[in-house]
């Protein structure tokens, strides 16, 4: 049994595309669910829903109250099954979700497909442990020199690794296929995180818990995707949200290197040229405003 949850915020110029891809996505998957969490979506996302399948699961949130909160609610829509979580704006292809399915058990507990973009580019959405060598290194080279060398990235960028199955440390979370044994096993999903970090959260305390996390090259899916770069806000908020995961996972110390590494590598890029200053100069002031907040593991303060 699977339960495909959607959490949605102002969703309805995406939604469709999923939508659509559910019913290929999910041939030879005989029992599932719709589950649809709302965080306060004012664009008719849920009417949307409503329409193309009424039999699905709406959960109102109340509120915009994160992407944690709303997998969470997914989850709960049904004790018994296993969780496909899928991003608004993914589109699924065919056959991709039993595809998921087939790859776990023998300790796999998260599965996940080949991603590409829009532009059909392969995505590197697999990733390592957070180190502070790895910070550093992406701070100094850039995220494309450093995913060259597997010490000073936490990007996977070797094409091998997406062409067979292969296991990483945690994987971005847009579409992510996690079993129930692995959901009882783990707990929730952290709501503290509000957005980002959530998935690479979800993924370590899998691991701490004996599960491993699976890419399944048969499985393949387009996200469209990329918010997080063009939005000075959103890319302060994953900036600090990733500092403080870091943190609490490593301790005061580690962290402050980690949070020292980060600074480093904003600080550079915010001085540079081009479109992406903004976000750069809008996740160093926050990771200067806010460093006891999140060295402290404690959720970033916004309104000051």
């Amino acid at each position: 049994m699977i339960t495909v949850g959607v959490v949605t915020h102002h969703s309805a110029r995406v939604l469709p595309g999923l939508l659509d891809s559910l019913p290929g996505a999910l041939a030879g998957v005989p029992d599932w669910r719709l589950a649809v969490a709302d965080n306060a979506s004012a664009d008719g996302s849920v009417d949307l829903v409503r329409r193309r399948f009424p039999a699905a699961t709406v959960v109102d949130l109340g509120g915009n109250r994160g992407y944690a909160a709303g997998v969470n609610a997914c989850a709960a829509v049904d004790p018994r099954a296993a969780l496909l979580l899928c991003n608004p704006d993914v589109r699924l292809r065919p056959g991709a979700v039993a595809a998921l399915g087939a790859a776990t058990g023998s300790g796999v507990g998260i599965t996940v497909p080949r991603l590409e973009d829009a532009d059909g580019r392969l995505a590197h959405s697999l990733r390592r442990r957070p180190t502070v060598t790895r910070a550093l290194g992406e701070a100094l080279l850039g995220g494309r020199r450093a995913s060259r060398f597997a010490a000073l990235s936490e990007v996977v960028a070797d094409p091998a690794a997406y062409t067979g199955p292969s296991r990483s440390d945690w994987a971005t979370g847009a579409v992510m296929l996690v079993t129930r044994e692995c959901l009882e096993a783990v707990g929730g999903w952290d709501e503290s995180f509000f957005l980002y970090s959530e998935e690479t959260d979800f993924a370590l305390r899998a691991a701490d818990a004996g599960f491993s996390l699976r890419l399944v090259p048969d499985a393949e899916a387009v996200h469209v995707g990329g918010d997080a770069h063009t939005s000075p806000a959103l890319w302060a908020l994953l900036t600090a949200n990733r500092v403080r995961l870091f943190a609490r996972r490593a301790g005061a110390l580690r962290g402050a290197a980690f949070w020292s590494a980060v600074v480093a590598g904003e600080a550079l890029r915010a001085a540079g040229r081009g479109r992406s200053t903004a976000t750069h100069r809008a996740a160093l002031e926050v990771l200067l405003r806010q460093r006891r907040n999140i060295l402290g593991g404690r959720c970033v303060d916004f309104s000051r």
